[in-house]
């Protein structure tokens, strides 16, 4: 059964081949606590009630049956549902009308009262003969985007698709211009590549004025940013007298307070070895309010792109990550290093390149096999990629042979041996 979409019928032009003459004028209607008939509760009537519900209309439903999820519907209340065939007068006192019933008689008995009685019409079975088509619709961040192609429905909702996911997405910029609330956000951009930021993430970073960026963030979403918004590379922000962290947060409570939209863009995840907690704290000591949006971590996004799982049935039921920044024999190392040697599962250590040697030692020293097979995937995820595989015996000089530089994320463990075909000792993601 066709779909009509939003037409308005010109009172002067009541003729089908007049009205063709016509564009349609596009109208947002406010059905709260109004009376809207909609008769069949058929497919048409599932897809189109939830919309009509949402808009606070008073919808009567006239049907001798119904979808479940129609029946559903009326059974929460949230319309009423009169069982019979349509009767004359029904359509009476009503604003708009939806009429999708399988009767062309009915549907045709209908729609002549619906223009008696000067009530906007759509007609699922015949769109000439409707006074009112019903849009392609879609709805993000408070945005309604209804869109109208005449006689082509697949078309409408193909521009909805793509005006909708942009405005999602953030590739299609549409800040606020009025009460427009600035905000501080610590985004998550993911492991590099930037189709890999959350939808939030992304949105956010379009509608920001000033954006603090770490060097492992996906640097590719920097060049899509208005030249109004500020750029600020975090390891370029002269610290002086104060710590490297320190003069980030001194920077964002900096510009909260100036009323900026502020986004902290991040590597992976802001809590993941990201420092994002001190981050806001800082704010919170000022008073700033931030929003975190998680991010994809690297932990486990990297070595997913490398064809490597973290877990897998019959070989690893857990995995462990860690940070490899300090040695393990520095006194500030956190890390359990015994405690994981007798580990079965993955390990997956992250910053760790160049602490990679000592680590391993420290590995195989508490029992760990000095065959367990071991790959470090540098620049994962970004076009840059490359997989070098060795074991906890070789790894150190494998590393210095293949030049091996962070970021890498290493991955030790029986899972790296799993994979859908045999890899060479080095691949690179071209």
């Amino acid at each position: 059964m066709a779909e009509p979409t939003e037409h308005a019928e010109s009172p002067a032009q009541p003729q089908h081949a007049a009205r063709d003459e016509y564009p349609a004028y596009p109208v947002g209607l406010r059905l709260a606590g109004r009376r809207v008939v909609v008769l069949g509760g058929g497919q048409v009537a599932q897809r189109r009630l939830p919309a009509l519900v949402a808009a606070g209309a008073d919808v009567t439903l006239i049907s001798p049956s119904a979808t479940p999820s129609v029946e559903a519907m009326a059974e929460a209340g949230q319309i009423t549902w009169t069982r019979r065939r349509y009767q004359e007068g029904d359509i009476a006192g009503a604003w708009y009308a939806l009429v999708s019933t399988s009767d062309p008689a009915a549907n045709e008995t209908a729609s002549a009262e619906a223009e008696r009685t000067k009530t906007w019409c759509v007609r699922s079975d015949d769109a000439e003969a409707a006074t009112a088509w019903t849009p392609a619709t879609g709805r993000s961040e408070g945005v309604t985007v209804a869109v109208l192609t005449g006689r082509d429905p697949r078309r409408s909702a193909a521009v909805r698709d793509a005006i909708v996911e942009g405005l999602r997405d953030g590739s299609l910029a549409a800040p606020h211009s009025r009460d427009r609330t600035p905000f501080v956000a610590l985004v998550g951009g993911g492991p590099g590549d930037p189709d890999l930021i959350t939808v939030r993430g992304r949105r956010l970073l379009a509608e920001a004025d000033v954006v603090i960026a770490d060097r492992l963030g996906p640097r590719d979403l920097l060049d899509e940013l208005p030249p109004h918004v500020e750029v600020i590379d975090a390891a370029k922000i002269p610290y002086g007298r104060f710590m490297a962290q320190e003069a980030i947060n001194n920077a964002l409570v900096e510009h909260a307070k100036a009323g900026r939209s502020v986004v902290r863009l991040k590597g992976g995840d802001p809590f993941v070895f990201g420092r994002g907690m001190e981050e806001a704290q800082a704010l919170a000591q000022a008073g700033i309010a931030c929003t975190v949006v998680p991010g994809i971590s690297s932990s486990i996004s990297v070595p997913a792109a490398a064809g490597i799982p973290v877990t897998h049935r019959g070989v690893a039921h857990e995995f462990t990550v860690v940070s490899g920044h300090v040695a393990p024999d520095d006194p500030r190392s956190l890390v359990d290093w015994k405690s994981l040697a007798k580990l079965t599962g993955t390990l997956v250590i992250l910053m760790g390149v160049d602490k990679i040697g000592a680590i391993a030692e420290t590995l195989i020293a508490h029992g760990k096999a000095p065959e367990t097979p071991l790959a470090l995937v540098q620049e994962g995820t970004t076009a840059a990629q490359r997989r070098v595989d060795a074991t906890l015996a070789t790894v150190a000089e494998t590393v210095r042979a293949q030049d091996v530089r962070p970021p890498a994320v290493i991955v030790i463990g029986d899972v790296v041996t799993e994979g859908p075909h045999t890899r060479p000792a080095v691949t690179e993601l071209r």
